[in-house]
């Protein structure tokens, strides 16, 4: 199972030096080489080589990956080889001396603020996480007598959370999945996204039918942009109730895309009627109908946001999920989930768009 803890260890594995991760190793060793270079190449060249000038980047070089108390360190060294009469380079003039002080203290000074900075934006990313794993908690491997695995890439870097959402819950009704995807996506939408899944959540325990919870969905989002001008708040969803046997799951669809059902090595698209996507009224429209569907010992049902469904090729093709999740899934032993989003980037390239995909397998619960 693909956590929430586990997407933001990825992020942070994901991210490069020039957007908050630490700088890699050849950076940190730079300017120590830099200066060994430089003071041996004048040792064994004598007064034919003058690379003086190089000196004078070592000290804004240590900047970008040490404290102000390492840079001092190494500007007082390149100011101590200046003088050394062994490496012919204690005969810069004055003014060029006074440069390389120069540029030495002001990069301890930087080095200082930067550190500062840094210290700041760990404590910031750090409760910003935390935030955004208590609006999507991680899902268990098992809910009930549902095996669970999920994958999600929010489209805005940095973020854990975007526009898509997903849940599973076990309540006297039953185990209960929710797939949906808000209107837009990236930090905009997070707080749809949190009254969603807290409308979902309550209507888990004391909804009888699937049809009640969508309704309970689609009243907070009304609530919500009731007042706003032009709020045009909607989002669409998938709702799935597995009976207590798992011998079958009702769905229920809001302007989402329908899941698909792996059974004996083939995929179909289960066929359920569209609906109408959340906080576009529910109640007032055409309710969405609900959709029973048998199941067998190894059934795996997977759900995917318009981010899989709707991502193009260079030459404008949609990704052919159905197609291509026969194959993945009977193929390699690694989460189906993880196979796609390697397939579809190597199909599509860059994803632009939030993706969420969950698979759910029924099963008989433990003794």
């Amino acid at each position: 199972m693909r956590t929430v803890g586990g997407w933001s260890r990825q992020y942070r594995d994901e991210r490069s030096w020039l957007r908050g991760a630490p700088p890699p190793r050849w950076i940190r060793v730079l300017p120590v080489v830099l200066l060994l270079a430089v003071t041996v190449a004048t040792i064994t060249t004598g007064d034919d080589l003058d690379l003086a000038f190089l000196l004078g980047a070592i000290p804004p070089l240590t900047v970008l990956s040490y404290g102000p108390l390492a840079t001092a360190l190494l500007g007082a060294l390149v100011i101590f080889v200046l003088h050394v009469p062994a490496t012919h380079l204690n005969r810069p003039g004055n003014s060029d001396l006074l440069t390389i002080v120069f540029v030495a203290v002001l990069s301890v000074f930087v080095s200082y603020v930067r550190s500062h900075r840094d210290a700041q934006l760990v404590t910031e990313r750090t409760v910003a996480e935390v935030v955004q794993r208590a609006v999507a908690p991680p899902l268990p491997e098992r809910v009930g007598a549902v095996r669970c695995s999920a994958l999600y890439r929010a489209a805005q870097h940095g973020t854990l959370v975007g526009g898509d959402f997903v849940d599973v819950r076990d309540g006297p009704y039953g185990v209960r999945a929710v797939m949906g995807d808000v209107q837009g996506h990236g930090l905009s939408a997070v707080s749809t996204v949190v009254s969603l899944l807290g409308a979902f959540r309550e209507a888990v325990l004391d909804q009888p039918g699937l049809e009640s919870v969508a309704a309970r969905m689609d009243r907070r989002l009304t609530v919500d942009s009731a007042g706003v001008r032009h709020a045009e708040l909607f989002a669409t969803a998938m709702l799935l109730e597995f009976s207590t046997d798992t011998r079958s799951v009702r769905i229920v669809a809001c302007g989402h895309p329908a899941p698909l059902l792996l059974h004996n090595g083939r995929v179909r698209e289960i066929g359920v009627a569209a609906g109408t996507p959340l906080g576009l009224g529910l109640l007032d429209g055409d309710p969405p109908k609900e959709v029973t569907v048998a199941l067998e010992p190894g059934d795996r049902l997977f759900l995917a946001s318009d981010g899989v469904w709707e991502a193009r090729d260079e030459s404008g093709g949609f990704y052919p999920l159905p197609e291509r999740l026969g194959e993945l899934a009977a193929g390699d032993s690694a989460p189906l989930t993880d196979l796609v989003w390697e397939d579809l980037v190597r199909h599509c390239g860059t994803i632009r768009d939030d993706t969420t995909m969950l698979v759910l397998a029924p099963e008989p619960a433990r003794t």
